[in-house]
């Protein structure tokens, strides 16, 4: 077992030292990069079930380290069951409250009486204020945790999804190498009902700050008017390979910012998908955001799997090429195809 280390409120577990699969030889050229989860206590047997796929996938190979975070403090069990699986260290972290809870300037009536209107409607996750926590987290708080001021990239991985293909190189590498901010595998609608005035905001904001927005924006992926209504695509964020430095720079900061002082975050149910997506497309530009088609990836109901035979064969992929969500009626990946070769 990797031995213990305690740095403040932080929990860091190191690799043994003589492990074969920690042996020097085991490391490539690296990143500067981690693997990154936010769980639950509950989410254990979940993320064990990740963290598995990933290192038996891909960082076995490369050892990057593994971020966890959770708004209450990890139970002995998950740090036990889920460090003894991991190649790299392992940091578990607790989310400070206020990057987590709902900040005291939402008026409360109003947000629990649109929370009871989408409950009612039978909007998917309507009713929740964690989830509403959870994704303004997501948009604007996660990459100012303590534990990921060292690291530029990030994988985002939840609990219970499946990497279906061998990854047979090193994405946060290729991030680097090729001046790339945003990566995804799945690219879908938003639900119109969660997200009614975000892009009103959002050109608002675009509005008063022209010189943010990039010479090779991609706001034809996002809007089928010139930018008057919003088509509803974008990245689906369980997944998401990035740039932190662009999270933390001054046009994103700028525009999560603007967006939460609206409170849309918790009067509506502002997801990180689409405000992360937005803000890619906008900031970073096309050039900069990038499809991981050979990553086989799976979040309950959808599957990306790789429709090129030759990577299918080399990732030794488990899924279906012909039941991945890439061409379904709600996916977007034909107005990306589009789109990239305008």
């Amino acid at each position: 077992m990797p031995s213990h280390y305690f740095e403040d409120e932080f929990e860091i577990l190191r690799p043994t030292e003589g492990d074969p699969v920690h042996s020097p030889g085991a490391l490539r050229h690296r990143a500067n990069a981690t693997l990154l989860m936010l769980a639950r206590n509950s989410d254990v047997d979940g993320a064990v079930r990740s963290v598995r796929e990933v290192e038996d996938r891909f960082n076995r190979k490369h050892r990057y380290p593994w971020v966890f975070l959770n708004e209450q403090s990890f139970s002995d069990d998950f740090i036990r069951r889920v460090s003894i699986i991991a190649s790299g260290t392992v940091y578990f972290g607790k989310i400070p409250d206020e990057h987590w809870y709902q900040p005291s300037w939402i008026n409360e009536t109003k947000a629990q009486e649109e929370r009871q209107k989408m409950e009612q409607e039978g909007v998917i996750y309507g009713g929740s204020l964690s989830y509403r926590n959870m994704c303004r987290f997501n948009s604007g708080f996660f990459f100012r945790h303590p534990l990921l001021q060292d690291f530029r990239y990030y994988w985002r991985v939840e609990p219970d999804i499946h990497i279906h293909c061998d990854v047979n190189f090193d994405p946060f590498v290729y991030m680097h190498e090729n001046n790339k901010t945003y990566g995804f595998t799945i690219t879908m609608y938003e639900f119109q009902r969660t997200i009614e005035s975000l892009w009103t905001t959002v050109s608002d904001f675009i509005i008063q700050n022209t010189d943010y927005v990039a010479k090779d924006h991609a706001i034809a992926f996002l809007s089928d008017n010139n930018a008057v209504t919003y088509n509803l695509c974008h990245f689906w964020s369980n997944f998401e390979i990035g740039d932190m430095d662009f999270w933390r720079g001054e046009a994103y900061m700028a525009f999560f910012d603007y967006l939460d002082r609206t409170g849309g975050f918790y009067y509506e149910r502002w997801g990180d998908a689409p405000v992360h997506s937005i803000a890619a497309a906008l900031f970073a530009g096309k050039s900069r955001i990038h499809f991981f088609r050979e990553i086989g990836y799976e979040h309950n109901p959808y599957t990306h799997c790789p429709a090129d035979e030759v990577l299918w064969k080399r990732g030794r992929c488990t899924c279906d090429p012909a039941r991945s969500f890439d061409y379904d009626g709600y996916s977007c990946m034909r107005k990306w195809d589009t789109f990239m070769a305008s």
